[in-house]
């Protein structure tokens, strides 16, 4: 039986298990995983793939529903922060922990290659949360989320451009080009 405060921990740290980024985390990261390792020989590959498969299921829903609270601080620039930066680089060292305990060692540039996908998939995840996809708990199915994917990653994608613009021009963008509009 668990002491008291670890059962606790574990309770809490399940009950903001997000599921949905629990389920695309594992897919996409396999899927990356497979394309770095996609030169070396059949060797290894299965057992990196199902390393991840397994602990990247268990972990990215815990890691998600921590991205997920972190929105909700007071502060929004340390929220972001802990979405797009801490809560990825812990699970990056966790997962390169994971895989060299389970003797399933990472090549450096696989583990280079899920390092930028990591580091992208953070900044597009915030982008997401903020505009209400791929939230659980709010009453929204995985098909409404997917709904609104393909103008979410328009608008991933069109957001530096408006940033730079802004900084060149010195205006705002209009109201229909801001996240509000999305």
């Amino acid at each position: 039986m668990l002491p008291a405060s670890r059962s606790l921990f574990v309770q809490q740290a399940f009950y903001c298990w997000n599921w949905k980024c629990a389920l695309l985390s594992a897919t996409a990261r396999s899927i990356v995983y497979l394309a770095a390792l996609a030169r070396s020989g059949p060797h290894g590959r299965l057992s990196i793939v199902m390393v991840e498969i397994g602990y990247v299921a268990l972990t990215a829903g815990v890691y998600a529903g921590l991205q997920q609270r972190a929105l909700g601080l007071r502060a929004r620039w340390l929220g972001n922060l802990i979405v797009a930066a801490g809560i990825p680089a812990l699970a990056q060292i966790l997962d390169w922990l994971a895989h060299r305990a389970a003797g399933a060692a990472v090549s450096s540039r696989a583990f280079l290659a899920v390092s930028v996908f990591a580091a992208v998939s953070a900044l597009f995840h915030l982008f997401v949360m903020r505009h209400g996809v791929f939230l659980t708990g709010h009453g929204r199915s995985l098909f409404d989320d997917f709904r609104r994917i393909p103008r979410l990653i328009a608008g991933f994608v069109v957001a530096p451009v408006a940033l730079f613009a802004m900084l060149v021009t010195g205006r705002p963008p209009r109201a229909a080009d801001s996240e509000a509009a999305l």
